[in-house]
């Protein structure tokens, strides 16, 4: 069991979902710390109704089958979330573009780690804004993950400030 299709079986526990609820609900709760694509989805949702972790209902709206987790892939779940973590992998494009910085023309390299301070900026405001729209009725998962988020994002702004002048741009 990889990690995205124990990912999806954990969002079928709370109900039935089809590939394009699944891809919502994905980009909406981990898609800051985990990509999964469309053809991701559809492809371990296939390999799992093949192996009986899931079933397809009818077609709803739009065609969208809705997908149920089955006993099996509840099991299947549960032996999953019981193994140790692997470790995290770092796949941060920016820093790719950093490592090989020293190629890209003046001036360049300053305006990607600008835009990408924004994002960090904003993505930091909306973890905090929904922080507070939470309160701590969350639970302490859904607090820690989002903890997590504000805090991963506090980092990298103080990294950008101890950045050098030619790859921060400034003096």
């Amino acid at each position: 069991m990889n990690a995205t299709a124990a990912a999806l079986l954990g969002f079928l526990h709370d109900r039935p979902m089809s590939g394009w609820d699944l891809v919502a609900t994905a980009e909406a709760l981990i898609g800051d710390f985990w990509t999964v694509t469309r053809s991701q989805v559809y492809r371990e949702l296939a390999a799992m109704e093949a192996a009986g972790l899931v079933v397809a209902g009818p077609p709803g709206p739009r065609e969208r089958r809705p997908f149920e987790i089955t006993d099996a892939g509840r099991s299947v779940f549960s032996e999953w979330l019981l193994q140790p973590p692997g470790s995290e992998q770092i796949r941060y494009p920016l820093l790719l573009t950093i490592a090989f910085g020293h190629h890209l023309p003046p001036g360049r390299l300053p305006a990607f780690v600008a835009e990408h301070r924004e994002i960090h900026e904003q993505r930091l405001n909306e973890y905090r804004s929904l922080r507070a729209e939470l309160g701590d009725d969350a639970g302490p998962y859904a607090l820690a993950t989002l903890d997590f988020g504000m805090r991963y994002e506090s980092a990298v702004l103080d990294w950008f400030d101890h950045l050098p002048p030619e790859i921060a741009g400034g003096s």
